[in-house]
């Protein structure tokens, strides 16, 4: 159960009020959860101020925290190429693995992605981005009432993706081997119209790359759906894209968002190193 800050009631919200409360619900969070919490307090403090409420600061202690580096793993290019090839894997799932990397999306944009939305001779298409910014102040928004952001692909996924789709015109790229059962309510946009198969969650792709990757056969071992992205943005960044590319690739709007991404292996790190030897004597 969440935890109840007991308020001085009948009082003023003092500065040192507002600094237990702190302490007391976010003091032991994860950096990420502090910073949200802190910006939600700030929001609603600049929200009160405006219309002449009368309300503590935010304690001069609870500054903004610097996120750690990401502890997710950058698989090696033969990594994913041998992953890729494995004759057991699904067309399905070679298409989406070998999408995200080439695209560096996050999964759920390109799970989402329905195939009129395909530019297959541009290699393109568009998503709804995390945080994508509405078109709208309406509620219920559906997807086409978010400002959509293009994510390109390479040779790897044009090859596949014709193959996958199987002359398919309309509905989710990425379905699931059956029709969703009766009684579970599914937005039309989220059915094949041809097949009647269900768009393929989150959770079904996460299950089906740890299956295919799991340490021994144990199930939670394997790789995460977001390894693909940090891979596809660090061995951009061996390969010396400039870091505006790599923003624009990963459509970040902060530099330090980027940094978490980027992991460059033992080997990379030894080869720029090689740079600094004597003369002629360059590796």
């Amino acid at each position: 159960m969440p935890t109840v800050v007991q308020l001085p009631v009948g009082k003023a919200l003092t500065v040192r009020a507002a600094a237990d409360a702190f302490q007391l619900v976010w003091g032991e969070a994860a950096v990420n959860t502090w910073n949200a919490r802190r910006a939600s307090v700030l929001s609603w403090l600049g929200w009160c101020g405006e219309r002449g409420y009368d309300g503590p600061s935010v304690p001069a202690w609870a500054k903004r925290m610097t996120p750690p580096d990401s502890e997710t793993p950058a698989r090696s290019k033969m990594a994913i190429d041998r992953l890729i090839a494995r004759r057991e894997v699904h067309l399905r799932e070679k298409t989406l693995w070998r999408m995200l990397y080439e695209t560096c999306a996050r999964a759920e944009e390109i799970l989402g992605v329905n195939i009129e939305d395909l530019d297959l001779a541009g290699r393109r298409c568009p998503v709804k981005a995390k945080g994508a910014r509405p078109r709208t102040r309406r509620r219920s928004q559906a997807r086409e009432d978010f400002v959509l952001e293009p994510v390109y692909w390479d040779a790897g996924t044009a090859r596949l993706l014709p193959r996958l789709l199987k002359g398919r015109t309309r509905g989710p790229v990425f379905v699931t081997h059956r029709r969703p059962g009766p009684g579970k309510v599914v937005s039309p946009r989220d059915v094949c119209p041809d097949t009647g198969f269900a768009r393929l969650s989150y959770g079904q792709a996460r299950a089906l790359l740890d299956k295919h990757t799991a340490v021994g056969g144990v199930p939670g071992t394997g790789w995460d759906l977001h390894e693909w992205r940090h891979s596809g943005l660090t061995h951009l960044g061996e390969a010396g894209t400039s870091l505006l590319m790599l923003m624009t690739k990963s459509r970040h709007k902060k530099p330090e968002n980027v940094r978490k991404y980027f992991h460059p292996s033992p080997e990379a790190i030894a080869e720029i190193t090689s740079l600094l030897a004597p003369g002629g004597s360059r590796r």
